[in-house]
C-alpha cells in the first residue's frame, strides 16, 4: 500500500475530533458535533487531497467568517516548533488543513497569511500554501522570500527553496519566477552553502528540477559554484545533477569530472 493511500485515512472523523478539542478552548462557540459529523459524512469516498480540502472547508464554515479572527484561532493550535530537521510531516500532518486554509482562503489577506505560513512552516510546511501567492502577489511574496532566506530557522529558509520548486512533489507544477530561471537561482544562491542539510537538500532538489527545463542556464550556474568555496559543494553539485548524470548527459558529466 502506498504512503499516499495510507496517509489519506489519517484525515477522517478522528482527526476532526482532535481538531475540535484543540480549537474549542480558544473558540468556545465552535460547533463540535456539526463539524465532526460533516467531516465523517464527506470524507469516506475521497482521496488524500480531497479529504484535506473537506476538513479545511468545514473549518471555514465552523470558524468566524472574518479571516483574521479565524486565523488567530488556528494559530493557537499549532503546537511547539519543530526543533529538528525530521518529523515535519509525521508529527505535523494535522496541520495540513490549516495550511490549506491559508492557501485557499487567505489570498486577500497577504500580511496575515504570510505570518501564518511563517508559523506553520516551523512546525509542518507551507511549501504548497505559498504557491498561489507567487501568482497573485508576486513582488510582495518575493520580498518576503528574500527576507526568509536569512531567517534563523532552517524550516523557514527551506521554504524559500521548496515553495518555489517548479516540480514540487504532490503539487501542481509552476513556472519559474517571472518566466526566467535566473530569478529562482537568485533565491537559491544564499542557501547554496546553508549550514542545514535539510535546506541544502531542498536547494539541490530545486536545481535538479531546473535542469529538466533550463539545462544550459542551470549548468552554467553550477559551473560558477565550482569556483566558490564551500565544504558541501561536491555533494550539492552531484545531487543537483543526478537526473542528467543518470541519463549520461555529456555536459553534466563534464562538470562532475572537475572534482
Amino acid at each position: 500500500m502506498s504512503t499516499t493511500v495510507q496517509l489519506k485515512h489519517y484525515f477522517n472523523g478522528e482527526l476532526a475530533v482532535c481538531l475540535s478539542s484543540l480549537i474549542s478552548p480558544y473558540y468556545p462557540d465552535f460547533p463540535v458535533e456539526i463539524f465532526v459529523e460533516s467531516v465523517i459524512k464527506r470524507v469516506a469516498p475521497l482521496e488524500l487531497k480531497q479529504r484535506v480540502a473537506v476538513i479545511t472547508d468545514q473549518l471555514r464554515q465552523a470558524l468566524p467568517s472574518d479571516y483574521s479572527a479565524a486565523m488567530n484561532i488556528l494559530l493557537n493550535i499549532l503546537g511547539p516548533e519543530n526543533e529538528t530537521e525530521e518529523g515535519m510531516f509525521n508529527n505535523g500532518y494535522f496541520l495540513m488543513p490549516v495550511a490549506y486554509f491559508v492557501e485557499k482562503y487567505g489570498l486577500k489577506h497577504f500580511e496575515i497569511s504570510m505570518h501564518a505560513m511563517y508559523e506553520i512552516t516551523k512546525r509542518h510546511t507551507s511549501e504548497y500554501a505559498i504557491r498561489p501567492y507567487l501568482e497573485v502577489h508576486l513582488e510582495d511574496t518575493l520580498d518576503q522570500l528574500n527576507q526568509w532566506s536569512c531567517d534563523a530557522n532552517p524550516h523557514v529558509r527551506r521554504l524559500v527553496s521548496e515553495g518555489t520548486r517548479p516540480r514540487l512533489p504532490w503539487a501542481k507544477r509552476i513556472h519559474v519566477i517571472k518566466g526566467d530561471p535566473a530569478n529562482n537561482l537568485a533565491l537559491l544562491e544564499p542557501l547554496w552553502d546553508d549550514p542545514s542539510f535539510y535546506v541544502r537538500k531542498s536547494v539541490a532538489n530545486h536545481l535538479n528540477d531546473l535542469t529538466k527545463d533550463y539545462k544550459e542556464v542551470t549548468l552554467n550556474w553550477l559551473h560558477h559554484r565550482l569556483e566558490c568555496e564551500g565544504q558541501h559543494r561536491t555533494w550539492m553539485v552531484r545531487h543537483s545533477l543526478r537526473s542528467l548524470t543518470k541519463s549520461g548527459d555529456p555536459a553534466a558529466m563534464a562538470i562532475l569530472e572537475k572534482f
